[in-house]
């Protein structure tokens, strides 16, 4: 009997999710410690970058062993898995699949063995952009079990596995530098655990200091829940190797930090610390800037739970307008098998927010979100608030508007779906139906970040690619599975040597169309 996969995401209407988180991986080197039950304690802090599969492997020095399955870092692992995986070094992830469908075949960690017989277990978080073009490279050489699942990650892992008379670390130095894209990677062989950032830094990754041992993580956050002091981040273009002869350091390209700024608008924990900047101190920033540059009379300040409040704080702060607590969400409602009837459907986000109605009636408010998709959550919410007894709904959100999808790792809307890209903020406004609307200004997000604007990653809000995105043809989600962003021609292969068939069936384009033809 099938059962309701437990997701508990941010969305408020599941037919039109926001920004899906990027993944989460961790990775610990610890002799004497139980290093599954700290990897899951970190997965269980990154499980808000990632809710469709999670997975760990360990080695005792011997063998590495994987477990992975679907489902919540809680729904996959219980006490008696967790005993059975026992080792001195782990890797672990909590996935949303940017790359490849939600599969068992695509969770991880990934699995190798490489030519000398050693297992390789890796964790991926970011996107790659040169997928097919790696692709094409592992049909070219002849890389045995390249297309066992249709994921980026897993291609990475046979090519580095297939690297023969090779030690994973000399491996890894030669095939990193072919890869194009944002990479935090955590992988391991029987004795090693490695860590690695592509150059430009898109993703976060740091490493952390056990009484024994050693801790990389996606975010800061991880570090502290299983007790791990933070050191610093993995640089971009870093290649980390840690065994029982200590942690090593080499570069397989220079640095060119580009580091990705959602991160600080809605991905990350508020209380993650990125680049020396806390995030929750970020948004509440964010939130004050907003307050200058978008002023609203009202009465009072409310947040969109939970993504909006630091911003909503920080906008009441700034603004003298109170603040309180209009929107009540139900945090336990996710994804479920079990089909709602007509007279539920039509409740719509009511089943994950609920107004207050003794504090919103009568009231002029001031509503903070975080980011503005499609538009159908606001819309909904406007009519919700006002259905509550609302006269005014002033809408504040603390991100520029969304106008382009992401490659790197986020998996926004299509380009044709993001409701910005087609209209003025005028129009946003009038087609949400909100008295007003304001977003924060660019550089106003930059600035509360306390980050060099060189040093960022804007390409959601003004279309500039840090890293170049090839070809469109082999571009998006399923390049794996024959997904393109439009299907390629029959007979004329985008890239050399490999056709999309080897990995799936071709099918119809999705994902960000128009991305590279802006006006």
């Amino acid at each position: 009997m099938p059962r309701g996969d437990g997701r508990l995401t941010h969305d408020l209407d599941p037919h039109a999710p926001g920004p899906q988180d990027a993944c989460g991986v961790f990775g610990v080197w610890a002799p004497g410690e139980e290093v599954a039950k700290l990897t899951y304690f970190g997965l269980y802090a990154l499980q808000h970058r990632g809710q469709e599969a999670a997975g760990i492997a360990v080695s005792d020095g011997s063998s590495v062993v994987v477990y992975k399955d679907l489902g919540l870092v809680s729904q996959v692992f219980d006490e008696p898995t967790l005993g059975s995986l026992r080792g001195h070094l782990a890797v672990g992830h909590t996935r949303y699949s940017t790359t490849g469908g939600s599969t068992w075949e695509n969770a991880q960690p990934t699995f190798r063995t490489t030519g000398d017989g050693a297992g390789l277990a890796l964790c991926h978080n970011g996107n790659l952009v040169n997928t097919a073009e790696l692709a094409s490279r592992a049909a070219d050489e002849g890389v045995a079990g390249a297309f066992a699942s249709t994921t980026d990650s897993d291609l990475v892992t046979a090519l580095i596995a297939a690297r023969q008379d090779m030690s994973v670390e000399a491996a890894a130095m030669e095939v990193l530098p072919m890869l194009r894209g944002a990479f935090s990677f955590t992988f391991m062989d029987e004795t090693t655990l490695y860590a690695a950032r592509d150059p430009q830094g898109v993703r976060p990754l740091v490493l952390g200091r056990l009484e024994r041992g050693w801790v990389v993580a996606s975010e800061t956050a991880a570090l502290d829940i299983c007790g791990a002091s933070f050191v610093r981040e993995v640089e971009p273009g870093e290649l980390l190797a840690i065994d029982e002869d200590g942690l090593r350091s080499q570069h397989f390209a220079p640095a060119e930090p580009k580091g990705c700024i959602f991160e600080y608008v809605y991905l990350a924990r508020p209380d993650t610390t990125i680049s020396g900047r806390g995030v929750h101190a970020a948004r509440v920033e964010i939130g004050r800037r907003l307050a200058k540059e978008h002023p609203a009379d009202a009465d009072l300040v409310i947040p969109v739970p939970e993504s909006g409040t630091p911003a909503a704080v920080g906008y009441a702060e700034a603004s003298g307008i109170p603040y309180g607590l209009g929107l009540v969400k139900n945090s336990y409602v996710g994804r479920t098998f079990i089909q709602p009837s007509q007279t539920i459907r039509q409740l719509g986000i009511r089943l994950k927010l609920n107004p207050l109605r003794d504090v919103i009636r009568g009231k002029r408010l001031v509503v903070v979100d975080d980011s503005i998709v499609r538009g159908n959550t606001q819309r909904a919410l406007i009519r919700m608030l006002r259905e509550a007894g609302a006269l005014e709904v002033h809408v504040r959100i603390s991100s520029p508007p969304v106008k382009w999808p992401c490659f790197y790792g986020i998996d926004f809307a299509s380009r044709a779906e993001l409701i910005a890209n087609g209209l003025d903020v005028d129009g946003v406004r009038a087609s949400i139906n909100a008295d007003s609307l304001g977003y924060v200004s660019e550089q106003g997000l930059i600035s509360a970040t306390e980050q060099p604007v060189n040093r960022l990653c804007t390409a959601c809000f003004t279309g500039e690619y840090p890293i170049p995105l090839g070809e469109p043809e082999v571009l998006g989600k399923h390049v794996l599975e024959g997904i393109g962003r439009r299907a390629l021609s029959e007979g004329a292969p985008a890239v050399t040597g490999w056709t999309g068939q080897q990995a799936g069936s071709p099918a119809v384009s999705g994902g960000a169309d128009d991305a590279l033809q802006r006006p």
